[in-house]
């Protein structure tokens, strides 16, 4: 569960420069390594420890059409992968295929680490989720292919909502707000109604696109912040308003531990990441004892109307420009990724990196919930400097200001942009 929470922290900083080496697109025969006699695939050892059978299966789809190929396979774990790919793509030791966390995606695509891609190769490409297909997108090129997603969802306590008379979870955000009141009145000012970290700007973003608003625009090949234009402010407006009315904690916290305070159950619902709920249910991080069976996921409504927009979180797969077995590497992410491999990862309780797939999941109870959710989703600006942007903690100062106080919306808006404008169309 760990590993969906780390792919989808921000980028953290990678500054490699990579020599682009001039590699064609891996459905080219031409220096493409169409003949490759070895392949090199770098995994997490979420692959390894969840799913190997998946692996086996693309590896016997490729040597079944390039009989005698050799296929090697390292497994790195989240901490470790980034700083050893760094490390080799400086050399002409560059892995085939490399599974990157999506938010990981864009520092490397800015830097020409990675090969382009002809996406009519890919299976599952014409359908796969908007957010998922931002993230393997720059300047108009694919330079990954969408693996699997993790997205988000409102978790709360049916106890604690059925003591005010409320049974079903909220359809409307209407009814949300409604049957909140009631808890924080009955509770009072030492328990959050909805326990929503400030900083959370996961959270604070999708009350943004819910808006009409966005970070930041693009417009002739130039990014723009947009977090003080009036849709923007609406959405950070009614983030504060959730931030005030429900949050009792502490103000300038961000969401890293909001599954251990949330299981110490002094708050009655979150609005996070699908695994967060059951976590906080795990007998070692949770202190009242009446968590298991007791908490349950739903979609997350939004003030518009609409479901809540939300952030996809997951991992993509990118065949680096150095690779010498460009197309070969392209065929395994195809078996890797392709029907068989969905239906598989799904199984393990993963999102699907398309709509066809998802739409599937949304028939069965056990699935619907996490699929419904996923089909309005966000993405960062795919912009050149948006990783300084993740760095300097713009959003997360914005918002802490916010919710502290220390600013109105619209001042601390108006600055949040000015810092964006400085560095996002920076490489």
């Amino acid at each position: 569960m760990k590993r969906k929470l780390i792919a989808a922290i921000g980028i953290a900083g990678m500054v490699v420069t990579v020599a682009a080496c001039g590699g064609s697109d891996s459905g080219s025969s031409d220096n493409s390594g169409a003949d490759a006699k070895e392949l090199t695939v770098w995994l997490t050892v979420d692959a390894q420890n969840n799913w190997p059978a998946l692996v086996k299966a693309a590896d016997a789809a490729v040597q079944k059409k390039h009989p005698g190929i050799k296929i090697n396979h390292e497994y790195y774990g989240w901490p470790d992968k980034n700083t050893k790919l760094d490390a080799v793509l400086a050399t002409d030791k560059a892995p085939d295929v490399v599974e990157m966390g999506n938010t990981e995606m864009l520092g490397y695509m800015v830097k020409g680490a990675f090969a382009p891609l002809d996406t009519s190769k890919f299976t599952n490409s014409s359908a796969w989720l908007d957010g998922l297909k931002a993230s393997v997108t720059y300047d108009g090129k694919t330079y990954g292919v969408p693996y699997y997603a993790g997205g988000r969802v409102g978790n709360w306590r049916k106890d604690v909502f059925a003591s005010v008379g409320v049974k079903s979870p909220p359809k409307t955000y209407a009814e949300l707000t409604a049957a909140l009141d009631k808890v924080q009145k009955k509770e009072g000012d030492k328990f959050s109604a909805w326990y929503q970290p400030t900083r959370d700007w996961y959270a604070a973003m999708s009350f943004v696109y819910d808006a009409g608003g966005s970070i930041a625009v693009e417009s002739g090949g130039q990014w723009k912040a947009n977090l003080s234009s009036p849709e923007s402010v609406k959405g950070l407006t009614e983030f504060k308003n959730v931030v005030d009315k429900y949050m009792h904690g502490d103000k300038t916290k961000d969401e890293s531990d909001r599954y251990i305070v949330y299981g110490q159950g002094k708050s009655g619902m979150i609005f996070g990441a699908a695994w967060e709920g059951a976590t906080s249910a795990d007998p070692k991080n949770d202190k009242t004892g009446k968590l298991k069976d007791n908490l349950e996921n739903f979609v997350m409504p939004g003030p518009s109307g609409k479901n809540m927009p939300v952030f996809l979180g997951g991992s993509d797969l990118a065949v680096p420009v150095k690779s010498k077995a460009q197309a070969v590497a392209a065929e395994w992410i195809n078996a890797f990724t392709g029907p068989s491999g969905q239906k598989g990862l799904m199984a393990k309780g993963n999102l699907p990196n398309n709509k066809t797939d998802l739409a599937t999941l949304k028939n069965d109870p056990a699935t619907a919930v996490p699929a419904t959710a996923a089909e309005s989703n966000w993405f960062v600006p795919m912009a050149p400097g948006w990783g300084q942007v993740e760095k300097a903690q713009v959003l997360q100062t914005m918002l802490q200001n916010i919710g502290t106080g220390k600013k109105s919306v619209e001042a601390a808006a108006k600055e949040a942009d000015a810092a964006i404008d400085k560095v996002i169309n920076t490489k």
